[in-house]
């Protein structure tokens, strides 16, 4: 591997590069930006240098410069900070004949950026190195290594002189790299090992450009390397060189197939440390890569859709998913182990499924394995919630197809009420009710989890996941969400947020009067809001803790509000028992059916009676007229008879 082409114009997508600097009075910052934009060291120097443009071809990237000066006077230090916090790197200086300006980098001007939150890759600069006393024989790299221990955002350090002429122009070079080609991302300075998400991001590459899977680069797939990120062939003797200088240092590298993944690792990071951070991030970039090393967004198709549409995966997705498992399955048992999901997203930037709300959404086997259901379910669930994210992930482990091909969008719940069938194979239901109803108790059941007595009150939105079969050829998954009795209001300030939710379920203890007074109340605000917005749900009433005596009236109250509403009467279930009364079938059946189960509230009612009223009144209307036109027609007919 070699480094790009010096022609290359500006592969980054930047339109420039704003690079201030700043420091101590008089330690030569405007000198340093006239010699560098004029080539010539200023005789007389302004305090302060407005914005200077560099020549857009001084630098092979090609990408334009522009160099903010800054003032030393205290009283322009709110202008100072502002101009840093737009910074895109930092240039500081000092001055190689004052030791005292050194001292104020760590002293003042570094805390100060941190103050600031500027993080931004940071150059520090020696300016006036022909001033410096000759007895000083301390070298740079001996000067700066305590101060680049405490600081971690300065990139370089380098010392210069502008009426020398003495590495003006790599001072800027340097700044710009920085911005360009930053370290952080790719390299950890303290372990002097590659980051995490550069050697994934470095693995994915490998794994692509390894055509015949041998788990080694030949030297033709080197080659077909070469040329796709740097435009230009390798000889026979550089592919040579380039492997013998992998096996003198490390002998895993290079095996009778070619360069391994450890060598391919090992070649960049020997790049990194020899300052060659442009051939890394070049490789990068030609495979899609931001400076986040994630995919650019560009790669990702845009979704149009309406708030009652939702997104699935394809059909191609999911027999792509199928065969990934089976790939996975090291040990064959029908279970992808975490050992065995790490490595499957180990060319993603991280696991997707880390954290809430994906980590404990599906069903987990007793040594946290996942089943081919459950694996899809995740899926399902993450395609269902951040659709962009979902079709990211499966780039990152290799889906072959186009990535607009892995999902599609489904048909607007209204035209599936118009419908009297919705074809969605993944369906949400939002599950409301008061603390201490069954609601994370149900949704435990929903994935196998244990019952436990023990109350643990949700805070926050919570997801659970599974597949109901509804038949042989119907099986669907469905997507528990559940609400907390805290959370409705603000889930009801936004007028859309019922149009994600297929069916909605209202859970009450059927021993505690309030419970149900509570959960019916909820189920009226619901049902409003759904009236008043236009995205009405069908609902079901749950009755949890069966295994305890109803309240009084439980009977008569619950029949009232059912028949009421027009839903269907409370669905009894025990959890604690394991009866559940074919509830999530029963919630699927609901869902596919959404003109059914839909509630009706009082004030719902008089708007129907009314705009019934009108249009009763219109028909009316528009037959009195039609009666009067025929009468018309059959009085003139007569009297022309007559006549």
């Amino acid at each position: 591997m070699v480094k790009a082409s010096a022609g290359t114009v500006n592969p980054h997508g930047r339109t420039g590069v704003r690079i201030v600097v700043a420091g101590d009075h008089g330690t030569g910052k405007s000198s340093l930006i006239i010699t560098a934009a004029a080539d010539n060291f200023p005789v007389n120097v302004p305090p302060v240098l407005p914005p200077t443009r560099l020549p857009e071809d001084l630098y092979p990237d090609r990408v334009p410069i522009t160099i903010i000066d800054t003032s030393s006077r205290p009283e322009d230090s709110v202008k100072v900070a502002e101009e840093l916090q737009r910074a895109d790197t930092v240039v500081l200086t000092y001055a190689c004949d004052r030791p005292e300006t050194l001292e104020n980098l760590s002293i003042f001007w570094l805390p100060h950026l941190r103050k600031l939150e500027v993080k931004v890759p940071v150059i520090v600069v020696g300016c006036k190195l022909d001033l410096r006393d000759e007895n000083q024989q301390v070298s740079l790299e001996q000067v700066m290594s305590p101060i680049m221990q405490q600081f971690r955002e300065i990139e370089t350090c380098i010392e210069c002189s502008a009426s020398r002429h003495i590495q003006v122009p790599e001072v800027f070079y340097y700044a710009q790299k920085a911005v360009l080609h930053p370290t952080a991302p790719l390299f950890d300075q303290e372990s002097q090992t590659l980051k995490p998400r550069c050697v994934r991001a470095l693995k994915r590459i490998f794994i692509l450009c390894d055509h015949d899977r041998d788990g080694a680069l030949s030297d033709a797939e080197l080659n077909d390397f070469q040329v796709k990120c740097f435009n230009a062939p390798l000889q026979p003797s550089e592919i040579v060189g380039v492997k013998k200088v992998v096996q003198e240092k490390l002998p895993k590298g290079v095996n009778e197939r070619g360069l391994t993944l450890t060598g391919f690792l090992f070649l960049h990071a020997l790049f990194i440390e020899k300052g060659r951070l442009e051939t890394t991030w070049t490789v990068l970039r030609k495979f899609g890569y931001n400076d986040d090393i994630k995919l650019a967004d560009d790669l990702i198709p845009p979704l149009k859709r309406a708030p009652d549409q939702s997104v699935e995966l394809t059909n191609e997705a999911v027999d792509f998913l199928k065969a990934i498992f089976d790939l996975f399955d090291s040990d064959g048992d029908g279970m992808l182990r975490s050992r065995e999901l790490e490595e499957l997203f180990s060319t993603a930037p991280e696991s997707p499924w880390i954290g809430s709300p994906y980590e404990d959404a599906s069903e987990k086997s007793a040594f946290g394995g996942l089943s081919l259901d459950a694996f899809l379910s995740e899926w399902a669930l993450m395609t269902l919630l951040n659709p962009t994210f979902s079709v990211e992930n499966l780039i990152y482990i290799g889906y072959p197809g186009d990535p607009s091909s892995a999902i599609r969008v489904t048909r607007k719940r209204r035209l599936d009420r118009k419908k009297q069938h919705s074809e969605r194979n993944v369906l949400q239901c939002f599950v409301f009710g008061p603390r201490k109803a069954g609601k994370s108790a149900l949704l435990n059941s929903f994935i196998a989890g244990k019952y436990s007595e023990s109350y643990n009150p949700t805070t926050e939105d919570r997801y659970a996941v599974n597949v109901v079969d509804i038949s042989m050829e119907n099986k669907k998954y469905l997507v528990l969400r559940e609400i907390p009795e805290d959370g409705v209001r603000k889930l009801l300030s936004n007028k859309e947020s019922l149009a994600s939710c297929d069916i909605a379920v209202f859970v009450h203890d059927r021993s505690d009067e309030s419970s149900w007074k509570t959960s019916s109340e909820l189920l009226v605000e619901i049902a409003g809001h759904g009236e008043d917005t236009g995205f009405e749900v069908p609902c079901l009433i749950v009755a949890a803790k069966d295994d305890l005596d109803s309240f009084p009236m439980a009977i008569q109250e619950s029949t009232r509000v059912s028949q009421d509403m027009g839903v269907e009467a409370p669905i009894p279930i025990s959890v604690k028992l394991g009866d559940f009364n074919s509830l999530f079938r029963r919630i699927v059946t609901a869902a596919e059916h959404s003109h059914l189960s839909i509630p009706e509230t009082e004030a719902g009612r008089s708007r129907n009676r009314l705009i019934n009223r009108s249009l009763m009144f219109v028909s009316v209307g528009a037959a009195v007229a039609v009666v009067g036109l025929a009468a018309y027609r059959v009085y003139s007919a007569s009297k022309s008879t007559s006549g």
